[in-house]
């Protein structure tokens, strides 16, 4: 089985900072992708940032600078750095992994349960 574990969410006033950290772990064979998603309720889950094998990394429009991802492969992780921090950054974010289990034949999206951000005015 796997899992993916966030944490480091929390409240915060608007301007400061937040990192957010997940974890894969269980009968992993590979990992293609990991990412961080965030979702407002009544709205839809939105990419934040994504780092691809190779090295590749995507964000989100809105970042504008303002974010970066980290993903250490040998250990299964990946990190968020929020810097500026804005009200409407106000979301529960996911971390989201690409994984091919140890009896799988193919890779999968696997979610994590979510960390809450309140940024504060």
């Amino acid at each position: 089985q796997v899992q993916l574990v966030e944490s480091g969410g929390g409240l915060v006033q608007a301007g400061g900072s937040l990192r957010l950290s997940c974890v894969a772990s269980g009968s992993i064979f590979a990992i293609s992708s990991m990412a961080w998603y965030r979702q407002v309720p009544g709205q839809q889950r939105q990419l934040v940032a994504v780092a691809h094998d190779g090295g590749r990394v995507y964000y989100g429009d809105f970042v504008q600078g303002r974010f970066t991802i980290f993903r250490d492969k040998n250990k299964n992780t990946v990190s968020l750095q929020m810097d500026s921090l804005k009200p409407d950054d106000t979301a529960v974010y996911y971390c989201n992994a690409d994984i091919m289990g140890n009896s799988d034949s193919g890779f999968t999206y696997r979610w994590g349960q979510g960390t809450q951000v309140t940024v504060s005015s």
